[in-house]
């Protein structure tokens, strides 16, 4: 007996498979595609809302046939919830439609709220389903609302009078499915099912999928033409800087410039290196990225406009503010320069809004400080300038204010104090060593970089001036 009906399930099994073998085949088409097109969405660099609606509503549709086929209903054992679930699944289907035409700009300027509207009607009516199973009242609300939104896309996508070649290719796809889906409409309120609406959605799938796909790969190749074009302003702006600190018996300098973009708002520049005197200035735009690193090669043209003035760092500051006012567009500069003069042995120092400068000696860390206003934010802005003695063996840092402000995992900022245990525990070291551990505190420090990272490192040794 147990043989007699387990053979007649299969019997049944195969002859409904034989009769759903084309739709169930397209069901899992359907699917397939809609969890592709899911995944290519995400893995690109930037998500597509065509893509994510294509592929939310060519899976979902497909979920719908599988969970209506006789098949189905023999393969798996039948439940009031899956019951349910079967009947109420077609009212989640429209809902990534309608959201789709509105970002591919089929709706009116009240699209989003329709789609926002016809979701909430169609949630309502697919959780009205599941809890209290089938409302005869709901299928024939739900053919009415499919026809006039129907309707309406028609009318408002004919009546657009020049549309771009994606529109024109969505408007015939949709036109074949509006057939198919008015056919089977009309027919359900005659209580008659030709279920010929998957048929049409193969054609309508094709063109939804290739504007879609279309719109993803025209959106990778523009993404891949302005990485192009900011590694060529990378090239540029690394360009504008100087290279490695000529060789000098007097003077060590090391830099390090770590962006935190393709392009950055830091800058610096030697303005004086012949061996017996040396000008160190380093500047931070506000704000990061492309307009930053514009207004950084406007400090470089100003910096080299007051050259004139690289032994008088107030003046030098004063000039480069009045030659950036009015031409950053309400973006600001803080910078600091020092000039070492080795033979007087003396040290002439000013700032504009920048971090301290830091001095050590004899393993002791002292700041010194000369602030004046930012640059490029008041024309008439005075700078002051301090003077100090040089004494061999002295360190000079100069940074911006990446360094201090990176913070951990707990908004921490790894801080003055901790950049100045740094320098104490590494007296030792070389410039260049020292500048890649700064680097490299602030790095492990923080658990990101939120900022560009530069940092200049001087060290003075005393050499008898040559009469």
């Amino acid at each position: 007996m147990f043989q007699s009906d387990a053979s007649f399930t299969e019997y049944q099994l195969l002859k409904t498979l034989r009769h759903e073998e084309i739709p169930l085949f397209l069901s899992h088409a359907f699917i397939t595609i809609g969890l592709l097109a899911a995944a290519f969405s995400f893995v690109s660099r930037k998500l597509s809302p065509l893509l994510l609606w294509f592929s939310l509503f060519s899976f979902l549709y497909g979920l719908h046939m599988w969970l209506e086929f006789d098949t189905t209903r023999l393969l798996i054992d039948s439940s009031v919830f899956l019951d349910r679930l079967r009947q109420g699944s077609s009212f989640v289907v429209p809902i990534p439609a309608f959201f789709y035409f509105e970002a591919a700009g089929f709706l009116s300027k009240y699209g989003r709220k329709i789609a926002w509207s016809l979701t909430v009607i169609y949630l309502c009516f697919f959780f009205g389903t599941l809890t209290y199973g089938r409302l005869p009242a709901i299928q024939p609300i739900n053919s009415v609302i499919i026809i006039a939104s129907i309707a309406s896309l028609t009318a408002v996508s004919l009546s657009k009078k020049s549309p771009n070649r994606d529109y024109v290719i969505l408007r015939r796809g949709l036109m074949v499915f509006v057939a198919f889906i008015l056919v089977d409409n009309v027919g359900s309120l005659l209580r008659h099912f030709p279920d010929l609406e998957p048929y049409g959605f193969i054609f309508f799938l094709a063109t939804l999928g290739y504007v879609a796909a279309r719109n993803t790969l025209h959106r990778d190749q523009q993404l891949a033409e302005i990485q192009k074009e900011l590694d060529v302003a990378r090239r540029i702006q690394m360009g504008n800087l100087p290279g490695p600190y000529p060789n000098s018996s007097v003077f060590r300098v090391a830099t390090r410039y770590v962006p935190m973009t393709s392009v950055a708002g830091d800058f610096y520049d030697f303005l004086i290196a012949d061996g017996r005197q040396t000008g160190l200035l380093i500047a931070d735009v506000s704000g990061h990225g492309v307009p930053a690193a514009l207004i950084a090669s406007m400090v470089k043209l100003a910096a080299s406009s007051q050259r004139a003035n690289a032994g008088a760092p107030a003046a030098l500051l004063s000039g480069m503010n009045k030659a950036l006012c009015g031409n950053t567009h309400n973006q600001f500069v803080t910078a600091a320069y020092v000039y070492l003069n080795a033979d007087t042995g003396r040290l002439r120092y000013a700032a504009a809004a920048h971090p301290p400068m830091l001095l050590l000696r004899n393993e002791g860390v002292t700041e010194v400080t000369e602030n004046g206003l930012l640059l490029a934010a008041f024309p008439a802005a005075a700078f002051t300038m301090t003077e100090r003695t040089l004494l061999p063996g002295d360190r000079m840092v100069l940074y911006t204010d990446g360094i201090i402000e990176a913070a951990d995992e707990n908004e921490e900022e790894f801080g003055q104090e901790r950049l100045q245990k740094a320098l104490r525990e590494g007296s030792n070291l070389s410039a260049q060593e020292m500048a890649d551990r700064i680097i490299h505190a602030v790095q492990q420090w923080s658990m990101s970089q939120e900022d560009d990272l530069t940092v200049l490192v001087c060290d003075y040794a005393a050499v008898t001036s040559v009469s």
